[in-house]
């Protein structure tokens, strides 16, 4: 009979209450049809010894390391779209190396995708961090920077560009429109403030604005950024991405790998946008789970299924 065993936070499994309801409704849901069920502590150090003590197929929360019995699964950019994936999540996952073809998505079940994501986000001025709710004015046609917190390790490991040279490759460009800075929410160091201080100080296009973040896309010509949610985002706005680092949805975007390369990725952005609705579907809709479906369940079934692992149900 198929175990499952879930590698969690420590203070999920001290406190239950913490627990999200994308695992919720799975252990529930696994312990309905009557699998036996685990819920460990994630210690990434011991993982893999973990998993080869037994025969039961291991989910790890926040992981990226590899197993034929396991699956790594976090929040996908987007609330309610999750990763579960034989690589990692996010930059880690194997998403990095599909291949997109427009051509093979569905038009009609992409357009009523984007659209309800749209009303969801767009239109309750929502996002994944809590967002100013007074509307903010923005210069029409800037370029919009949304920074990310670099002492967060995964900026830091899959990062082609620093923040400051990003900023400071944008600087260097010749081009008149203005230059709008969104600091991360979550960045409290006073370094990084000083220094947007500073650049905006010697260059009269610099702004930095705590907007909410749709304010700015809805004014944007372009967005960059390492590799934050916001770029999808921005897709979402229809507004096209420069990304300054590795990311699983780079397919529906430019990427600068250097500062010196950040003015022709600009460039072709804007010359070569990308059929959106077309690829938040197939990144979202199609290679995501969804942990809002009334499928979630057997949608978790079939990728445990599909990586050749038998599952046997004792109901």
């Amino acid at each position: 009979m198929t175990g499952f065993v879930f590698h969690l936070p420590g203070s999920v499994l001290r406190d239950r209450s913490l627990m999200k309801p994308y695992y919720v409704r799975l252990t529930e849901g696994l312990g309905a049809r009557g699998f036996p069920l685990r819920l460990v502590v994630h210690d990434r150090a011991c993982l893999l010894d973990l998993v080869a003590q037994d025969s039961d197929f291991h989910i790890v929360d926040h992981g990226w390391q590899r197993h034929p019995r396991l699956l790594n699964t976090g929040i996908a950019y987007i609330y309610p779209f999750w990763n579960l994936d034989p690589w990692g999540i996010r930059a880690h996952s194997s998403i990095v190396g599909m291949s997109f073809d427009p051509e093979a998505v569905d038009a009609g079940a992409a357009a009523a995708f984007a659209a309800r994501l749209r009303r969801r986000l767009l239109e309750a001025r929502k996002s994944r961090y809590e967002q100013p709710v007074a509307v903010t004015p923005v210069p029409p046609g800037c370029i919009a920077v949304f920074l990310q917190a670099e002492a967060h390790r995964d900026v830091a490991e899959t990062c082609h560009l620093t923040l400051r040279q990003m900023v400071r490759g944008l600087i260097a460009r010749d081009d008149p429109r203005a230059i709008v800075i969104k600091p991360h929410p979550l960045d409290t160091d006073p370094d990084t403030r000083r220094f947007l201080r500073r650049m905006a100080g010697r260059d009269a296009r610099v702004q930095v604005l705590e907007a909410n973040i749709h304010d700015i896309l809805a004014q944007a010509s372009v967005t960059v950024t390492i590799n934050s949610a916001v770029g999808l985002e921005s897709l979402l706005h229809r507004v096209p991405v420069v990304l300054c680092g590795r990311t699983d949805f780079h397919h529906g975007c430019r990427t600068a790998t250097d500062a010196a390369s950040l003015d022709a990725e600009i460039g072709q952005a804007a010359a070569r946008p990308v059929p959106f609705d077309a690829y938040l579907y197939w990144y979202l809709g199609l290679n995501c789970l969804n942990a809002g479906s009334p499928r979630l369940l057997d949608d978790f079934l079939g990728r445990v299924a599909a990586t050749g692992f038998g599952i046997s149900q004792a109901k």
